[in-house]
């Protein structure tokens, strides 16, 4: 999960910095080749670290998920129209979802290693 949250910000730094349509474009198929895994992973995670989680465990990442999803792009939205409807600005601090994500697994990983050792 760690590798797919570092190569979504790769994409989303392609995307919002580099000028050029075609690496734009292959940004956001890597884009979304890099997401692929992080909502699986999440449910695995989750599933591994609460063992009776049970439905109310997968209700709440569900739920989480969803305003994740509307909330993402609504955030890229907001700050695109902020700038004069730049998309790239937008995309640009669109980093913050897979950036605080990536931060959170850091963090999981050196508390569990705590645990562990």
């Amino acid at each position: 999960m760690k590798l797919s949250c570092a190569l979504c910000i790769i994409s989303y730094l392609c995307i919002s910095l580099i000028p050029v349509p075609l690496l734009e474009l292959a940004g956001c198929g890597i884009c979304g080749f890099s997401v692929g895994i992080l909502w699986p992973g999440t449910f695995s995670k989750a599933s591994a670290a609460l063992k009776r989680g049970g439905t109310v465990m997968f209700a709440l990442l569900a739920l989480a998920g969803d305003l994740g999803c509307s909330g993402g792009p609504t955030l890229v939205g907001f700050v695109s129209s902020a700038f004069e409807n730049n998309l790239r600005i937008g995309i640009f601090v669109g980093i913050l979802f897979p950036v605080v994500l990536l931060l959170g697994l850091i963090f999981a990983g050196k508390k569990r290693e705590k645990k562990l050792g």
